[in-house]
């Protein structure tokens, strides 16, 4: 077994990090950038990916085409 046995040894840049993460909550605020960052990332672009879903839902045929094919069914 390697190791002496006491104590694992901690990397220095593993325990900042992790008390970064701890002590988020105390020095996060919403500002209007964090608020306009947020909405893009958890409402705008998941919105667009759906719609963008719903749109092509069933345009495209990708399966057994061949050379020489178009790929769009309508």
């Amino acid at each position: 077994m390697a190791g002496n046995g006491d104590h694992p040894a901690y990397d220095p840049a593993l325990l900042k990090w992790d008390e970064m993460n701890r002590a988020r909550p105390k020095y996060f605020r919403w500002t209007p950038h964090n608020a306009k960052f947020t909405f893009v990332m958890v409402v705008a672009i998941p919105a667009a990916l759906v719609g963008l879903g719903y749109w092509s839902e069933g345009r495209y045929e990708l399966r057994g085409k061949r050379r020489g094919d178009v790929i769009k069914e309508f």
